[in-house]
Formats: C-alpha cells, structure tokens, sequence
C-alpha cells in the first residue's frame, strides 16, 4: 500500500510539472492584462519544436532551448494582433491554439515513431534522495521539475516582491494609470505575453524530450486549456499555482490506477477536463464574481491611449 502511494505521488509531480510550467507563463501574462487562449498551441508547438531540435542535434538540452524560443515566436503573434491591432484576445488565442495544432501535426508527420536518440534523464539529488519515503517522491525527477519549482518561486517573487512585479500587476489593473506614470504600457504587455510563450514551449518540449522519448501528434492532449483553468483556480497568483498543477497531475494518474477497479475509462479521460470546464463556467458567469476571485481589472481589454 505505501508503495502504491508513494508511486502516485511520484507521478502526479511528474504529470504536473509542464502544468506548473504552463501555468506560471500564463499567469504572468494575464497579470499584464492579456488573456491568452493559445496555450495549447503554443504548447504543440513547443513540443514538436524540441523534438526535431533534440533528433537533429542530438542533444535534448538544444531541444529545449529552441522549444523555449519557438514558443515565444507563436506567442507574439498573439501579441501583434491583440495588442498592436487590439482585437479581441479570444479570438486570436482560439486562433493560435489551431494555428499550432496544424503546424506541429505538419511539421511532426516525418517524425512519428522515431524514438530520441538522447532524452533529458531524471536525477538522483544526492543524500536527499535516500531519505526514506520522501526522497523517492520529491528528489528523483528530470530537471523540469526542478525547473519549475525554481520558476513558480520566482514568478511569486517577481509579482509580489519586485518594482517590475508591481509595474506588471498595475498594468493589468489600469493600465491608463499606469501611463499616465510614464510605464510603457505596451512594451510590458508585449514582454509578458513573450514570457507566457516561452514557458508553453517550455512546457510542450517536457512531454517530447522528459515524459516521453517520442513525438505523437496531440500529445499535449486537451493540458493547455487545463492550464487556463488552472490560472484561474490559483486566483492568478504563483504560489497557488503549485498545489493547482500538481492536484491535476493527480487526476491524470488517477485515470490509470482506478482503470482495474472497473470504473469506466471514458469517464476517467474525462474527468480532468469536466474540472476545468467546471471552473471556466464559474469564471464566465458574471463579472462581479471575476472581481471578487481577485482577477486582473482589465483583463483581456485592450489599451487606447
């Protein structure tokens, strides 16, 4: 019994991780005002990215690096259209989450079922690992998990804690202020949403080059909009976050482990994503209660000087 536990903790931090990572980006970048629908895409993206870099160069760690940068190119051009042509952010996010399904499963085609000839390893931490219990759940993990942890804290610090964080977070709440105090409003929109970006790619390429040594079209499988979801449930705020990614890492393996206990396996599938329809109903019923979950005033509205 406390082997089946500790294998499920292991691997809900495991699933959880390129929520985490997701989720952080896509805090950031709504705290700026700028609601982005295209984690998917961007996620997609991300992962086909590193796979190809990773098969082509054969080093997962380059892999990475271009995930993180092509992620950053699909972002901006949500960037160029809700906020230099301030149309409507929705639009354009649902827009990106097809424009990077359709590009990864194009790009991706030559490359299903060819294995990674070198994948990022999980790590042993020395002396912490060997601590009865813990050590195998929390010090055992490829260094996107690490990565993550370090990201979430610093994210939280970033917002919270820093004169930058402040200017982002006024940004989001009234960016006319914000201007009036001489804040580039637009650079700093532009330069959340690029962060958003790099860390959906980010996310993406943990599937393709760490959960995985293979690319499968829609192996993102529905997580960049549990990651909207996810911003939502942590009331846009980093530390929260943590405990959000890695409950639906839970779900996901949960799916598997209750599968012998003849509980249907569509309604397991399913159950990840009913919870994060369940919350975006919550979210969308009126904008007093958007208020009171402490959303970012001006949210997906764009700024007119």
């Amino acid at each position: 019994m406390e082997q089946i536990i500790i294998t499920i903790l292991t691997r809900a931090l495991v699933a959880g991780t390129p929520l985490l990572l997701a989720t952080i980006g896509e805090i950031i970048t709504e705290r700026s005002g700028i609601i982005n629908l295209g984690v998917e895409g961007m996620m997609a993206i991300g992962a086909v990215t590193g796979f190809v870099a990773a098969s082509m160069t054969g080093n997962p760690w380059i892999g990475m690096i271009c995930a993180i940068f092509a992620g950053c190119c699909a972002s901006l051009i949500h960037g160029f259209v809700s906020i230099f042509f301030q149309a409507n952010q929705v639009v354009s996010g649902l827009a990106l989450t097809l424009f990077g399904l359709g590009v990864s499963g194009l790009w991706g085609k030559p490359f299903i079922g060819k294995p990674l000839a070198a994948r990022i390893q999980s790590l042993s931490l020395p002396v912490l690992s060997d601590i009865p219990y813990v050590g195998e759940i929390l010090f055992r993990h490829d260094p996107y998990f690490y990565l993550a942890l370090f990201f979430g804290v610093a994210a939280w610090f970033l917002l919270y804690k820093t004169k930058p964080g402040i200017i982002i977070r006024s940004v989001g709440e009234n960016p006319g202020a914000a201007h009036s105090q001489g804040i580039n409003v637009t650079r700093v929109r532009y330069s959340c949403v690029l962060i958003g970006g790099g860390f959906a790619g980010m996310a993406g390429s943990h599937l393709s080059l760490a959960y995985s040594n293979s690319w499968i079209e829609g192996m993102t499988a529905g997580r960049g909009w549990i990651v909207i979801a996810l911003t939502i449930f942590s009331l846009w705020n980093p530390a929260r976050a943590f405990f959000g990614a890695f409950l639906f890492g839970g779900i996901f393996v949960l799916q598997y482990i209750l599968q012998p206990l003849g509980i249907s396996p569509n309604l397991l599938a399913a159950f990840p994503y009913l919870m994060t329809l369940g919350i975006l109903v919550l979210y969308g019923i009126t904008r007093k209660l958007q208020r009171k979950m402490h959303a970012p005033g001006m949210l997906g509205e764009p700024f007119r000087k």
